[in-house]
């Protein structure tokens, strides 16, 4: 029997695919995908609310929510530090390809009751989304990289968005 076998009803070629043994290469063009889609909604706002200051004085934090932002962008592309991207098991493609579309659709749909009413919860729900992407991508993919900068994105995003609270 073929090692690689039926892996959740798939051939062969899918099942190598599903199971890591593929990768992604170089690129990830699903991670580019996802970090354009969350771009388009910043962009939208930025160029709406243009010149709104920061109010975080905290540099430090200021900081690790930049170089966390960036840090993930170029993770989710780029495998830089794996061994190739590819998943674990099937259960993981899954989690990886149901999660992202789940949180991609929730970030969209509370940045569009953002554009309609500005509120604290949706400032933080639009924070730990994308933070939530991030890791799950990081995990799923076995991205111990992208799970570090996850995290210090997160820390970074939750507290500057926090303390740039909108007026209910």
């Amino acid at each position: 029997m073929n090692t690689v076998g039926m892996i959740g009803g798939a051939d062969g070629p899918t099942a190598i695919y599903l199971t890591g043994k593929a990768g992604f290469g170089w690129l990830n063009l699903f991670g580019l995908i996802l970090v354009v889609l969350l771009l388009i909604p910043n962009m939208i706002y930025a160029v709406k609310t243009k010149n709104q200051p920061n109010r975080c004085t905290n540099k430090v934090m200021n900081l690790l929510e930049q170089v966390g932002r960036y840090g993930c962008m170029f993770f989710m592309v780029c495998p830089v530090g794996t061994a190739g991207m590819g998943f674990a098991s099937v259960g993981a493609f899954l989690v990886y390809g149901f999660g992202n579309a789940l949180l991609m659709v929730a970030y969209w749909t509370v940045w569009m009751l953002y554009f309609h009413k500005q509120s604290y919860w949706k400032q933080i729900a639009l924070a730990v989304l994308p933070t939530c992407l991030f890791l799950l991508n990081g995990i799923t993919m076995g991205h111990s990289l992208l799970i570090l900068f996850g995290l210090v994105f997160g820390i970074g995003h939750i507290y500057v968005t926090s303390r740039n609270r909108v007026d209910e």
